[in-house]
């Protein structure tokens, strides 16, 4: 499969989660094999400091031969526990091994997560997985019923992420929990610093004066850099028309708000907009350097300078 397929695949399994701010995420669910690659890195971590306190207390003296089996299998369990659950409380849900692999636990339905939920799908775990599989390990040929019922009980833990499409274990439905996959965060090119369309890259000579550029503030240009963000998607014939009609609506009005007496002609309107855009962003930029920050077109009412 190559990784265009895997992304598709991906996205066709992704969950919907509505945070309480109200707006709707689309995580990707984390796939078993992920899950369980994280869950050997948090074992072997987990482990690897077991066995360095069972050496120590083996060097000092205070554990036989005989009892290095038990001992370990005890101090693997004390362990175990508290990683995951502090773990995932300190860093959002998740472990070493998931912030590793850039997956997390997070709520069913879109909320926090909570100490409860962290620690019950947790010691689900242990019921699900470690407690069965260190009887099959321990168990001897007098108790081979017991050993198949460990193992298909193991089995069935492990099937039952491929029954349900958030790929959700017991633990997971008891706490009311699934894994996805962290979203990669992209970051959007500098308008002011990315190559220019070569059909506005002399920006049509268009020059703002300082008294110009003093009647918007942050808030507007931040909304005129979205707006010319969203020129550079595609688009059906519909919405083209729509964008040059509202691109028309905005430079008149900009026109009219500072004063520019020059007529733009349409097929300069994104010129326009593009070389306002960078000459409000230069100006806000140095009006700050000295202490006047200026949010919005309303600052001269009820910013001043320096706050």
């Amino acid at each position: 499969m190559t990784r265009a397929q895997k992304r598709a695949a991906r996205a066709q399994s992704a969950a919907q989660i509505i945070p309480p701010e109200g707006v709707p995420l689309t995580l990707p669910i984390a796939g078993v094999g992920v899950r369980i690659a994280a869950q050997f890195t948090d074992i072997f971590i987990t482990g690897a400091f077991a066995l360095s306190i069972l050496i120590l207390l083996g060097m000092l003296g205070l554990t036989g031969v005989s009892a290095l089996g038990g001992l370990a299998a005890l101090l693997f369990f004390v362990i175990r526990i508290p990683y995951y659950v502090l773990s995932e409380l300190a860093w959002n849900g998740q472990t070493i091994g998931k912030r590793m692999l850039k997956i997390k636990v997070v709520s069913h339905t879109g909320g926090p997560l909570t100490t409860h939920a962290l620690v019950l799908r947790n010691i689900m775990k242990e019921a699900e997985v470690f407690l069965p599989g260190t009887l099959v390990l321990t168990l001897d040929q007098n108790t081979q019923i017991a050993s198949w019922i460990s193992f298909l009980w193991i089995m069935m833990a492990l099937a039952i992420p491929f029954l349900n499409p958030h790929r959700m274990r017991l633990g997971d439905m008891l706490a009311g929990t699934h894994v996805v996959h962290l979203p990669q965060p992209i970051l959007l090119a500098d308008l002011a610093r990315a190559k220019p369309d070569p059909a506005v890259s002399d920006q049509k000579g268009f020059v703002f004066l300082s008294h110009q550029l003093d009647h918007y503030g942050r808030f507007e240009l931040q909304t005129l850099e979205s707006f010319l963000r969203a020129q550079q998607q595609p688009g059906n014939s519909a919405s083209h028309k729509q964008r040059r009609e509202t691109l028309a609506a905005i430079v008149e009005r900009i026109r009219k708000k500072i004063g520019f007496a020059q007529a733009v002609p349409p097929a300069d309107h994104l010129a326009f907009l593009q070389a306002f855009y960078n000459a409000q962003r230069g100006h806000l930029e140095q009006r700050q350097l000295f202490g006047d920050r200026r949010h919005d077109k309303h600052y001269s009412t009820k910013d001043t300078p320096g706050e």
